[in-house]
């Protein structure tokens, strides 16, 4: 089985109060951290209001974040294209490919924020189409072609890249949340996908539908798409108790609901919750909730479950978020890296079966035991030793000993 990619996905969502330039260098310090544990992909986003969401050129972070990393994958999650024109769009994702060394992703949407449209003065309708139109024309410019086109919101005349991607191919990807329109998306044009709406319940159960999407835009336009190439977003805040975990993240997430989802969005038929532990029971209780706060184990069942609710994705990516102080979420990531990653992929089975076999085999080993006394009964002056040099005296495995009280016996 293919192992399964583990990523960060920096909208961010920082609440109100703290420094914004502590903010940058701190999520800065995370990448760093990230890329340290072998996490595969950071992801950040772009967004012009709300006052929790800071992040307005995510190709300049992600700059900055390259020149302290050494491997990890470095996408724009998401650059919103209806905001830009395409063409510098396409110049700013080559040249962060080459500052990278390489490992940029191109991830795009039609923009998050009804505020960030109204801001720009850009009708919502169009939006969508508008990424459709983009996306077609930056693949093109990537592909080395000199493009004319005019649409009702750029024009381009011989426009071509004077520096093509330092990638052979930059990754494409395209962000999906409720509506078929990134599924869509990626189907048309056999690109990749980040599933942004899997942190509810209901999100992580309609995958398969959304999935279905994808493949039938496939086929109508001749394309494929690779569930390699899928990549679920999921929340987690991971402790060593399910009741520290609890503890740590609870106040936090309360804060975040409230103050960002129902006051300053303030989605339809979303509620605030009463208290940290109605944040935790309505979040993350549950067999099939989204979010996971408890230990490294929890969220293995919650990844397996995934993985079985959607027929199976290519990288798991958790979202970035201040529901624990930054200590305690520096090591949330840290245990996720430390006892999820290598759980989900197997890298400890070969391990638990090698500890096994000396297990069950011991009869096998005992003769190494017999040697090594052999030995010393043979030196009077190594025998004489032994009281000093015996089971619980020295770091030698026990089967290798003699029992002293058994001899002296």
């Amino acid at each position: 089985m293919a192992r399964v990619k583990f990523g960060a996905f920096l909208a961010p969502h920082h609440p109100i109060g703290e420094h914004p330039m502590l903010q940058y260098r701190r999520d800065l310090d995370l990448v760093e951290q990230l890329d340290a544990l072998g996490y595969d992909e950071f992801w950040c986003g772009e967004h012009h209001s709300s006052g929790w969401e800071t992040i307005a050129s995510p190709e300049m972070f992600l700059a900055a974040a390259g020149e302290r990393t050494k491997r990890i994958k470095l996408g724009t999650g998401v650059v919103s294209l209806p905001y830009h024109h395409p063409y510098n769009v396409a110049q700013r994702m080559v040249q962060l490919d080459h500052m990278t060394g390489g490992r940029a992703l191109f991830g795009s949407g039609p923009g998050a924020l009804a505020s960030d449209a109204h801001t720009l003065g850009i009708d919502p309708m169009t939006q969508r189409d508008r990424q459709d139109e983009a996306i077609g024309i930056i693949r093109r410019l990537f592909n080395g072609e000199r493009v004319t086109a005019k649409s009702d919101w750029f024009t381009m005349n011989d426009a071509a890249l004077q520096i093509l991607p330092l990638q052979e191919e930059m990754p494409f990807v395209v962000a999906s949340q409720i509506s078929p329109s990134g599924m869509t998306l990626a189907g048309k044009y056999g690109i990749g996908i980040i599933s942004l709406g899997s942190m509810s319940t209901q999100g992580l159960m309609a995958l398969p539908t959304q999935w279905g999407f994808a493949e039938d835009a496939a086929r109508k336009h001749g394309t494929t798409v690779d569930r390699a190439n899928w990549r679920v977003l999921l929340s987690w805040h991971i402790a060593e108790t399910r009741e520290q975990a609890e503890r740590e993240a609870g106040p936090g997430l309360m804060r975040w609901h409230n103050e960002y989802t129902v006051k300053t969005l303030q989605r339809p038929g979303v509620k605030a919750f009463s208290s940290p532990g109605d944040a935790v029971e309505q979040t993350a209780g549950g067999e099939n909730a989204a979010s996971t706060i408890g230990t490294p184990d929890d969220l293995i069942r919650t990844i397996k479950n995934l993985m079985a609710v959607s027929g199976g994705v290519g990288t798991i990516v958790g979202f970035v978020h201040d529901w624990a102080n930054p200590e305690n979420t520096r090591r949330s990531w840290d245990m996720v890296a430390r006892y999820v990653v290598p759980e989900i992929n197997g890298y400890i089975a070969s391990l638990r079966k090698s500890q096994n076999y000396v297990r069950e085999n011991r009869e096998v080993f005992e003769r190494a035991g017999q040697a090594v006394m052999a030995k010393i009964m043979e030196n009077d002056k190594a025998a004489a030793a032994l009281s000093l040099t015996g089971p619980g005296r020295v770091a030698i495995p026990l089967v290798n000993a003699p029992d002293l009280q058994a001899k002296k016996a």
